[in-house]
């Protein structure tokens, strides 16, 4: 097997280092050629495309799940599959793929060569791998970048600062939903829309247990203050939501958000962006093609060996790729 490896050099758990000698090394040692490239910023993106131009059996983005999002984007509805290298502070995406956090572990997953298809979500044609929102996260999440941008903050302690001060300035959205023929007029704090259905309760608050359901995950807010807010985030932290008291949720295939204001601050896989209003979320069933262990396998546990440009087991008369 021949994997394009992308490395996000301003990562989590990468912050700088150079990675490329461990991960080729641990590629090698399961019978793949890796060849590595790290980057960082707008440069993701001109990798992933010039690495979708050559003759690769997968592209694997070693990062978040901001990069992951970034090079599943330009992967989705493409033959050539996505593995993943869990490198990012939370790793949402490869902890619902089954992936583990070790590097080897997580490289010896990939050069075993299992093909999954898994759904991503999309917004106004922009992909994304785990959920999107409008208002106080994105509120968040923009004052985050923007602490870190003038202090150089990690985003542990930025993120926190942020959240006080968006707290503090709690506001609500006027914000008309339509989804699946229903139009509703809302004033919330926050709208939430998820690639596939999360988990609300205990034992696996936000997580997902399917990436291939084919569905929306629509989640409207029913906080009207600070306070009863600060109470959903603290039940949230400890498993403990109720839908008829905390929120609405809704399985849709699309949904559009409609607003006064031409413009709506959006967040997606933990980054923000500025999108012109109407917003036109859907699902997009199956469009990605991972390298990852089969669903419900015992976490850690390495697939046998199968081709990753075929995705079946390889001739008893010849042997196994890499």
């Amino acid at each position: 097997m021949r994997v394009k490896v992308i490395i996000n050099g301003g990562g989590g758990s990468v912050r700088g280092e150079d990675l490329s000698l461990r991960i080729a090394t641990a590629f090698a040692r399961h019978g793949a050629c890796a060849s590595i490239t790290q980057v960082e910023g707008e440069a993701l993106e001109k990798a992933t495309r010039a690495a979708l131009a050559g003759r690769w059996d997968a592209i694997v983005a070693g990062g978040g799940d901001g990069t992951i999002g970034t090079v599943a984007g330009l992967l989705a509805g493409q033959e050539t599959p996505l593995g993943v290298l869990p490198l990012g502070t939370l790793n949402h995406f490869a902890r619902d793929l089954g992936m583990p956090d070790m590097l080897e572990e997580a490289a010896a997953i990939i050069a075993a060569g299992h093909l999954r298809t898994v759904d991503v979500a999309e917004v106004n044609g922009r992909v994304f791998i785990n959920n999107s929102s409008v208002g106080l996260y994105a509120d968040m999440v923009s004052e985050r970048d923007r602490h870190r941008r003038r202090s150089g903050w990690r985003k542990g302690p930025a993120m926190l600062l942020a959240s006080l001060r968006i707290f503090w300035r709690f506001g609500r959205r006027r914000l008309l939903v339509r989804a699946e023929g229903r139009q509703e007029r809302l004033r919330t704090p926050l709208v939430f829309i998820g690639n596939n259905a999360y988990e609300t309760s205990l034992p696996r608050p936000g997580t997902r247990q399917a990436l291939d359901e084919g569905v929306l995950c629509l989640c409207v807010t029913r906080p009207r203050s600070r306070l009863g807010m600060l109470r959903l985030a603290l039940r949230a932290a400890f498993g403990r939501l109720r839908e008829e008291r905390d929120f609405e949720m809704r399985r849709v295939p699309e949904v559009e958000i409609r607003s006064t204001s031409p413009v709506l601050r959006v967040s997606l896989d933990g980054e923000v962006a500025t999108m012109a209003t109407p917003l036109r979320y859907r699902i997009r069933p199956g469009a990605l093609r991972v390298l990852a262990p089969p669903p419900g396998a015992a976490p850690g546990a390495v697939p046998e060996r199968v081709s990753a440009a075929a995705g079946r087991p390889p001739p008893a008369d010849r042997p196994s790729p890499g």
